[in-house]
């Protein structure tokens, strides 16, 4: 038998998403290719400080990778 606090913690530990599946979410949503069913698991499961910290990530990587692209094939 279970108490409501035990119960509170399970839906805590099961409501937590790890960061990779954050990244993975941002990525997706950069690129238009998100699924509703993954949609609605990030709105239900993830927090919106880590998709903020992700999505500053993936920006960051972004650009530089767009600056060295550019860099390297303008002389």
């Amino acid at each position: 038998m279970t108490t409501d606090n035990e119960d509170m913690q399970n839906e805590d530990v099961q409501r937590k998403q790890p960061f990779w599946r954050n990244m993975l979410s941002v990525m997706q949503a950069s690129f238009g290719v998100q699924s509703k069913k993954n949609q609605e698991r990030d709105f239900a499961n993830g927090s919106i400080g880590s998709f903020v910290v992700a999505a500053l990530i993936f920006t960051t990587l972004f650009v530089l990778t767009l600056v060295v692209v550019v860099r390297s094939v303008l002389p």
